[in-house]
């Protein structure tokens, strides 16, 4: 009777070893989707924080600068397009047309020196530059998440696991080709 009693505890250490690698690894997959999620989320919020400011200094603009329709209106389609992004890659692509809008908006700016000097101008650039700056972490914050997440799905045994579960691999926030060109900033003319 012992002899038989051995190899079946044997099967039963093999299987509660797999059955625990297995739950290990699927708990591990729901935690690490969870964290992707969480930094998307925050990548989000500074979006949505940057979509707030930027009627505000268009407003602003537009009482210094009003013959300079075409930037402005760039600024508010490109901006209507974040907003209606759904999935990261759309909003990565409408966040990359919203940077070269306000970039373009920035050399407009250069030509009107009262509105540097205003108040309520400074402030909101102020403003804008601290979420550019939150943006940029929560950005980098996502993709570090993503990058742990995607080593994840693809080492063994969770690769298995993943397979299994439909465990896909995310997307990181990829600034568009045309973000790498800076935008080109003309001081003729300024102090004169």
């Amino acid at each position: 009777m012992k002899k038989l009693l051995l190899p079946i505890i044997i099967v039963f250490v093999i299987i509660a070893i797999f059955a625990g690698i297995f739950f290990s690894s699927y708990n591990g997959f729901v935690d690490g989707e969870e964290n992707v999620n969480n930094a998307y989320a925050q990548v989000e919020t500074q979006l949505q924080r940057r979509m707030d400011l930027i009627p505000n200094l268009v407003n602003t603009v537009k009482g210094f600068a009003a013959h300079e329709k075409e930037v402005l209106s760039n600024i508010a389609d490109a901006r209507s397009k974040l907003a209606g992004a759904g999935s990261p890659e759309d909003q990565a692509a409408a966040n990359d047309e919203l940077s070269g809008a306000l970039s373009r908006l920035l050399v407009v700016v250069e030509n009107y020196p009262d509105l540097k000097a205003d108040a309520n101008f400074r402030q909101l650039m102020d403003e804008l530059a601290g979420t550019e700056n939150r943006l940029s972490v929560a950005r980098g914050d996502y993709n570090t998440v993503v990058a742990e997440y995607n080593k994840s799905v693809k080492r063994l045994p969770g690769s298995i696991v993943a397979s299994i579960f439909g465990f896909d691999e995310k997307e990181y926030f990829k600034a568009d080709a045309a973000a790498k060109d800076a935008p080109a900033v003309d001081f003729e003319g300024v102090g004169e």
